[in-house]
């Protein structure tokens, strides 16, 4: 099986010092790129990620504050990995939901503002995972690959898994088609705005709000009836991404 691309595809994954998107940092990320001849490239790299990794986290990837305190920082690899990057769709393992929103605030945080993961279609293995079988990302490779996921948590190991199981879903499921845009719409479960899901398309392709007290309803009428609602999220502690798109809905250019 080869996917037919007609763009390169990025496959990958994140270890981080924590789980929350807009304060954690990324400590790894490896990211295999597959070409649409075919070729594979692989890179790997440790992130310096200037705050404390937290015990749970280290817990789950083993990576320690003294095994990244040499190792760069990522405002220092930005626009080299953007630049890597660009062209590429995105495939991942539940990347929709913590691997892309969180690479993008990295980008956001390092000043590169023209890297818009928006532009390209996104294929989440684990959302055609769950609507084919309902289940980790070690039980879809067992599932699929019938293999046993070695290193688990290790950034390497986990892309190149989800690599592996993109592929055996095509062999495996006739009604896939092996093509990116159909995959991406296929695993995308929300229309989300904002990477984080605060602010959703509703069923009219109206940006609404999908938290709080005012979920469900669209965000220009909220920001015209509650002007201070803008301030408060702006002060909040909500990721980048969402206060720029927040601040573009405002303007009028969403």
């Amino acid at each position: 099986m080869k996917l037919k691309l007609k763009n390169p595809i990025l496959f990958f994954d994140i270890e981080s010092t924590g789980l929350n998107i807009a304060t954690d940092r990324i400590v790894e990320i490896s990211v295999v790129k597959v070409h649409p001849d075919g070729e594979v490239e692989t890179k790997t790299r440790r992130i310096n990620p200037t705050i404390p990794i937290s015990p749970e986290a280290q817990a789950v990837h083993g990576i320690s504050d003294e095994d990244v305190k040499d190792c760069p920082t990522f405002k220092q690899v930005a626009k080299s990995l953007a630049q890597w990057m660009s062209g590429c769709d995105i495939a991942g393992y539940n990347s929709t939901k913590f691997d892309i929103p969180l690479l993008a605030e990295e980008f956001l945080r390092a000043d590169v503002a023209d890297f818009d993961f928006r532009k390209r279609k996104l294929v989440d293995v684990q959302t055609i995972f769950h609507k084919m079988e309902q289940r980790t990302l070690s039980a879809a490779y067992k599932f699929y690959c019938g293999k046993t996921l070695e290193n688990a948590h290790s950034a390497e190991a986990d892309t190149l898994a989800t690599y592996e199981i993109l592929m055996a879903q095509l062999d495996k499921y006739p009604e896939l088609e092996n093509d990116v845009n159909f995959l991406a719409e296929f695993s995308t479960k929300t229309k989300n705005v904002d990477y984080a899901g605060r602010i959703v398309y509703n069923d009219k392709d109206v940006p609404t709000f999908n938290f709080g007290k005012h979920k469900g309803r669209p965000v220009k009428e909220v920001l015209v009836q509650e002007p201070s609602y803008y301030s408060w999220m702006m002060n909040g502690d909500f990721t980048l991404d969402t206060k720029k798109v927040l601040t573009e809905i405002h303007l009028g250019k969403r």
